[in-house]
């Protein structure tokens, strides 16, 4: 029987797993080139400085909003959601899977915990927690003020609902996995062997307890699922139905500082200020979002057409470094691009991944070669001006404690990528490669639209590949196509067989949510034991010590290096223009800047000259 740590031995160990985290990202991280990202003070103003061969560096931007000049009552502002296709439109935290969709839910939805600079839950947000004894039982408290946005307080059953919900065995939404198999009770609820989840019990309308299997670090720092679901709507609805419902899409509801008042499905959506707000009423009267093609942005920020956006593209940066009616912050994204290879199926029966060993990617060698003869360097610094730069590892600079530096994964050599593929069987019948068995080899690569770079870096990519004699057909589609077909319907398109995406990662760094066996973000469908091993050492009771759990991910990271069901292209900066009348802004985790203190010094934004 597996021992659990009595509260003599678990507080000390929570205690220090935290304070090991605030230590650790207080410095300048594990890279000395760059910032640190939880940095909010202003470290420069004005213009924004290039190197001598042309290139930004992101430890010149600040993430917090200069205040100058005096808030009005009241006032609009116009949200840029920049992309060139429409926003998909599930707006319920419960169900949604793409950023779009979030940028969109941010203005009028939120979760119940708060989090600090450091990625651990505070006692701050809408609700407070405590721990038990032995870790594993939480005791979450709502605010009485918390009301949803139709004047229904937000509950205890809210929150169970919500579990019940993702639980539920005609659930659609991408959200059950690990994090929820982890609560007491809800795999027996999921096969239908139990009626209720026995981990999980309303105590009173505003308080919830929830009883884990396992004491992990990643409980304080984000596999606590915190965004409640109204009942007095969905309580009466089919599971299967919540996702396509007009409460999902039309009409939909939270309780953040502002409120849905009308939304043309992909392109627009008006907030009105939510007065009952439980932080405070909000400055602002309302909020217009729009759909912004990335080509039109520039005009777009320089006429006042928009006073600020969700992202600049970073391409376009250089060129309009210096524009005159906007302050520009920036931060180390929590985020990732890669290549992804498919090397199984998703059984959505069994919500896991299925290996398929006869994938036409399936040798690691073939994979190995293929990162071995991309130049992702020289990708960051012509594309993207510096402020995108080679990846390495799985686990990017955002999170320093974690992120192994040290690791330089695999580096551009072309040479290297051609001797692995000859040793490897694969031989040159004229121009391209055949299969080790003299088969032929297409290999058939998808890339999203958007911006002006998209389609140019993906083509890079390919001729890089067709340089070390790989047929490899480019097929460029929207974003909402792009991820059909990779799976996140859990459907996986047989004529993909790789592509190019980009994940935002939690502020929790357990990878499980994405490289897990019972993934559906693992679009890879890449399952081993080792892999299922590390994953599971990093959320357990012996890496709350921090130097054991930055073992267990170094190792994670190096192993991911060597296997490559994946490999990392770039690490990004997040660039945001903002018009100069805004107030009280800023980017990023743990500022607590929060998005109702948002206000105006005019009635109409700043004009470039």
């Amino acid at each position: 029987m597996r021992r659990r740590l009595g509260f003599k031995m678990l507080l000390p160990l929570m205690l220090a797993f935290m304070i090991g985290l605030s230590g650790c990202t207080s410095s300048k991280g594990n890279d000395a080139a760059q910032p640190d990202p939880t940095n909010t003070q202003n470290q420069t103003e004005g213009e924004k400085r290039q190197t001598e061969d042309g290139l930004f560096s992101i430890k010149d931007f600040s993430n917090i909003k200069t205040n100058e000049g005096e808030a009005i009552e009241g006032g609009t502002i116009t949200y840029g959601l920049v992309s060139d296709t429409p926003f998909e439109g599930v707006l319920n935290y419960n169900f949604y899977s793409g950023n779009p969709d979030f940028r969109v839910l941010q203005w009028f939805d939120e979760a119940l915990l708060t989090w600090d600079q450091n990625y651990v839950y505070t006692n701050d947000g809408a609700a407070t927690y405590e721990i038990s004894d032995d870790g594993r039982t939480f005791t979450f408290t709502i605010r009485d003020n918390v009301n949803w946005q139709d004047g229904q307080p937000v509950t205890a059953e809210d929150w169970e609902f919500a579990h019940e919900v993702i639980g539920h065995k005609d659930y659609d939404g991408p959200r059950y996995g690990s994090d929820f198999t982890n609560i007491e009770g809800m795999v027996e609820y999921h096969e239908g062997k139990a009626d209720k989840i026995s981990g999980i019990k309303v105590l009173s309308e505003k308080k919830l307890q929830i009883t884990y299997l396992q004491s992990t670090p990643s409980l304080l720092t984000g596999s606590i699922w915190t965004y409640p679901l109204a009942k007095h709507i969905f309580g009466d609805m089919e599971v299967g139905n919540m996702l396509s419902s007009p409460e999902v899409r039309e009409k939909p509801i939270g309780f953040g500082p502002f409120k849905v008042e009308s939304i043309i499905p992909g392109e627009s959506v008006v907030f009105t200020k939510n007065s009952d707000y439980w932080r405070g009423e909000p400055h602002l009267d309302k909020v217009v979002l729009k759909v912004i093609n990335p080509t039109t942005i520039v005009q777009q920020l320089k006429s006042g057409g928009v006073d600020l956006v969700d992202s600049f593209p970073i391409e376009q940066f250089p060129d309009n470094a210096n524009m005159s009616n906007v302050e520009y912050l920036g931060i180390i994204d929590r985020a990732y691009t890669y290549i992804g290879f498919k090397l199984g199926k998703w059984d959505e029966a069994n919500k896991v991944v299925v290996p398929d060993p006869n994938a036409k990617m399936a040798d690691v060698n073939l994979r190995r070669a293929m990162w071995y003869a991309v130049d992702n360097d020289q990708v960051g610094k012509r594309f993207y001006h510096g402020l995108r730069w080679n990846a390495t590892t799985l686990i990017p600079p955002s999170h320093p404690e974690f992120h192994d530096a040290s690791n330089p994964g695999i580096p551009y050599d072309v040479e290297k990528a051609n001797q692995i593929l000859d040793e490897a069987g694969y031989k040159k019948n004229g121009e391209f490669r055949t299969n080790p068995d003299g088969s032929e080899l297409v290999i058939n690569f998808i890339s999203m639209t958007g911006g002006d770079i998209a389609e140019p870096l993906a083509r890079y990519y390919v001729q890089s590949w067709n340089a070390i004699g790989l047929n490899v057909q480019l097929d460029m589609v929207e974003f909402n196509t792009f991820y059909d077909r990779v799976g996140s319907n859990g459907k996986d398109d047989p004529k993909v067989d790789v592509y190019q995406g980009a994940w935002s990662v939690g502020i929790d760094v357990d990878p499980t949510g994405l490289y897990g066996r019972d993934a559906l973000f693992n679009f890879p469908r890449y399952a081993s034991e080792e892999n299922d091993r590390l994953l599971a050492e990093g959320v357990s009771e012996k890496a709350f010590d921090v130097a054991t759990r930055q073992a267990i991910y170094k190792e994670w990271q190096q192993f991911m290096i060597e296997e490559i069901p994946v490999f990392p292209t770039l690490y990004r900066s997040q660039i945001v223009p903002v018009n100069k009348r805004i107030l009280n802004y800023a980017i990023g985790d743990g500022t607590g800047v929060y998005l109702h203190q948002l206000a105006v010094t005019q009635e109409k934004p700043v004009v470039a000259e």
